[in-house]
């Protein structure tokens, strides 16, 4: 029997071990590597629950290097190659899966001590124990002060978008006019729409726009008066205290 890998999307596959197990720097070195040879070296083992699932039985690294590459590059990083364990391979695959396993488990060196290596095994594997323990709490932290950063990021980005939002709005805020610029510029129906809201008279009201038109603008508060007759100090008054207090 050749045994030959396939290609299967990562999506596809499920695994029961966390990816918290490895550090983030390494699953990012290796995803990028990934990308880069558009493909894995070594391809996973996996197992077919479904027509269209798969279940990982070894690769647990090179499988979340895999998703990591996907989350980058979802197009590039959509396949995998696998070995697919089915009924006629089953028992040769899974023989060499247990003999990698074994052979993986092996202490690297100068990871433990010499004392533990050979003379009390049950010392051996507490401190293994023990040290993939501390590896498993380095990757939480890791992965706790990753995502900190990302929420303070996405903080910091939903601040800068409210703040635009916020000018965008006050741009669209009518400014109010200086009652003597509303005096040389709104028409008659604009003006006496306002000017009533004070009691200023319809009377009064055309003669502002009529002598604005017949002999120019209005040059101050004063030169209103002088040229309106019949408006008197105390309606001016009232008229310019109504726009300051925005209630025209």
């Amino acid at each position: 029997m050749k045994l030959s890998a396939s290609l299967v999307a990562v999506k596809k596959i499920t695994c029961t071990q966390p990816r918290s197990i490895f550090s983030d720097d390494e699953l990012e070195k290796a995803a990028q590597s990934i990308l880069e040879s558009e493909g894995v070296i070594n391809p996973i083992v996996v197992r077919r629950t479904s027509l269209k699932s798969y279940e990982l039985i070894d690769g647990v690294f090179e499988y979340y290097a895999a998703v990591r590459a996907r989350e980058i590059d979802p197009r590039q990083g959509e396949m995998i190659s696998v070995f697919i364990i089915e009924p006629e391979n089953e028992e040769f695959l899974t023989k060499q899966v247990e003999l990698f396993r074994k052979s993986k488990s092996i202490i690297p060196n100068n990871a433990v001590s010499t004392d533990l290596d050979n003379k009390n095994p049950t010392s051996t594997n507490t401190a293994l124990k023990i040290m993939n323990m501390e590896s498993r709490m380095t990757n939480v932290e890791s992965r706790f002060d990753n995502r900190t950063h990302e929420l303070q990021t996405e903080f910091r980005n939903e601040i800068k978008k409210f703040n635009d939002r916020l000018q965008e709005i006050e741009t669209r805020i009518p400014k109010p006019m200086e009652p003597l610029a509303a005096l040389n510029t709104l028409e008659l129906n604009q003006l006496t729409d306002k000017l009533k809201r004070v009691n200023v008279t319809t009377k009064i009201i055309e003669k502002i726009v009529s002598e604005r038109k017949a002999n120019g603008n209005f040059t101050s508060f004063s030169n209103v008066v002088d040229r309106i007759k019949g408006l008197g100090d105390k309606t001016m008054l009232k008229i310019i205290d109504s726009f300051s207090e925005a209630t025209i």
